[in-house]
């Protein structure tokens, strides 16, 4: 038979079925318009019923005829996709008509229907896994069917046992039980998922496994991130408020640890990525991010030390003493002469140091230093020819000189101090009036960086003019961080 003669038999079947279906209708209207109001519910029921078998048939008939032309592949395609359509239009069918006799149900009936329909769907979703189990299994050879067969009888026999011992425990032991079927469900789950996602990643290509590996892995943190945060409410909720803070302490102590892991562990992962290039800039980038920290740290502490130190310097410079020194007179002299020749401020204190033999010592303003040293040095009462000690000290807030002068004339020393700004010491040079500050000027200038202006050859005389920084600082670092 010919291409147009089939496809003529077609039309004309399609014809005769619409005119035996409109003919229907049109008695099935004609009947309802004769008979009452209740017997026209029975007669829709019964047309609707009739119309479903005929459509049931007609659908069989079809498919016989089709499956009948199609070769053997084909026909296992159309069976499945006949046998889905099938259930879904069932399945349709049925939530149509649950929400037709629950419309006309009154409220207590309507629980007991949900309830009924909730336990048949159950039943239909248990008797259909069955089905699909038996289908499965009839395609398996016998060993596979072997090991089935003991996991689902292993299966219903811990569902049974898991029954039959929450049936005999009291309720806190079943709450346990309860947890640790969750967790054991929980776990069951996991490791599901984790066979799935080999399985998938075994398919695909390499690109696109790293791309699912880092998904997976996001998810994974994200999904351990919200359960952690679940059970610490909930833990946080049975205990008292005292416990609570040392609970939150630990947890945030478990956050950073966990934080600095795996930025660690990230750190590495990028590294062992990098061309050797790439390697050498981030380790510099590593080396100065880490001695700017150090040099943060450093400052800060050495700021809170030397404000300590000045604290106690202070009170103990200040005390004053129950007995008078022996030098207290000699301090007083020449103080005096000081404020005479030089000015009222020219001082800023005085005092006598209990700690260095009673010495009497002077603290000078930074604008009056050098003044003051040429008074002591050509004095004619005072005459303080000698000098036996010049060097700086880093106290953190700021930089101090130290000058020990001794005059022959009057046999006595006396120190000479001055403070100078921590950032940019500079003050001027004492080589004028003593030769010997020559040496110690410059190696308070190499290890310390305070400037000597007006000296006639300030140059490092430890270190050589291209070393980096002043190693007497408190907060000093190596320019090289191997040395």
């Amino acid at each position: 038979m010919s291409e147009k003669e089939d496809l003529a038999k077609q039309k004309a079947e399609a014809a005769a079925k619409a005119k035996a279906a409109a003919l229907a209708r049109k008695k099935a209207k004609e009947e309802t318009a004769e008979k009452p109001e209740g017997e026209m519910d029975i007669a829709k029921q019964k047309a609707a019923a009739a119309a479903k078998a005929k459509a049931a048939a007609l659908a069989k008939k079809q498919a016989k005829e089709e499956t009948s032309e199609k070769p053997e592949g084909e026909m296992d395609i159309a069976k499945q996709k006949a046998a889905a359509a099938a259930k879904a239009k069932a399945a349709a069918l049925a939530r149509k008509q649950a929400k037709e006799e629950t419309a006309e149900k009154p409220e207590g009936e309507m629980d007991i229907a949900k309830q009924k329909a909730a336990a048949a769907a159950k039943a239909k979703a248990a008797a259909l896994a069955k089905k699909q189990a038996k289908e499965e299994a009839a395609e398996k050879p016998e060993g596979e069917m072997d090991i089935a067969k003991q996991k689902a009888a292993a299966a219903a026999l811990a569902r049974k046992q898991a029954k039959e011992e929450t049936a005999e425990k009291p309720e806190g032991e079943m709450d346990v039980a309860k947890q640790k079927a969750a967790a054991a469900a929980k776990a069951k789950a996991a490791a599901l998922a984790r066979k799935q996602a080999k399985e998938e990643a075994a398919e695909k290509p390499e690109g696109e496994i790293d791309v699912a590996k880092q998904k997976a892995a996001a998810a994974a943190k994200a999904k351990a991130a919200a359960l952690a945060r679940k059970q610490a409410k909930e833990e946080a909720a049975e205990k008292p408020e005292g416990e609570m803070d040392v609970a939150k302490q630990k947890a945030a102590a478990a956050a950073k640890a966990k934080a600095a892991a795996l930025a660690r562990k990230q750190a590495k992962e990028e590294a062992a990525e990098k061309p050797e290039g790439e390697m050498d800039v981030a380790k510099q980038k590593a080396v100065a991010a880490a001695k700017a920290k150090a040099a943060a740290a450093a400052k800060a502490k050495a700021a809170a030390a030397a404000k300590n130190r000045t604290a106690v310097q202070e009170s103990e410079e200040v005390d004053t003493p129950s007995e008078i020194s022996p030098n207290q007179s000699k301090l007083d002299q020449i103080v005096s002469a000081i404020e005479s020749h030089v000015g009222q401020g020219a001082l800023l204190e005085n005092y006598i140091n209990r700690l260095s033999k009673d010495v009497p010592t002077l603290v000078a303003n930074p604008d009056t230093y050098f003044s003051i040293a040429k008074f002591l040095r050509y004095d004619e009462q005072l005459d303080f020819s000698y000098l036996s000690e010049l060097h700086g000290t880093d106290f953190e807030s700021h930089m101090e000189i130290y000058v020990h002068l001794h005059s022959f004339k009057m046999n006595q020393s006396v120190a000479l101090k001055v403070k100078l700004d921590r950032d940019t010491p500079v003050i001027p040079s004492l080589v004028p009036l003593w030769s010997g500050a020559n040496w110690p000027e410059c190696e308070a200038y190499d290890l310390l960086g305070i400037n000597f202006y007006e000296h006639p050859d300030l140059k490092r005389i430890l270190l050589g003019e291209d070393w980096k920084g002043y190693p007497l600082r408190k907060d000093y670092e190596p320019y090289d961080v191997e040395v």
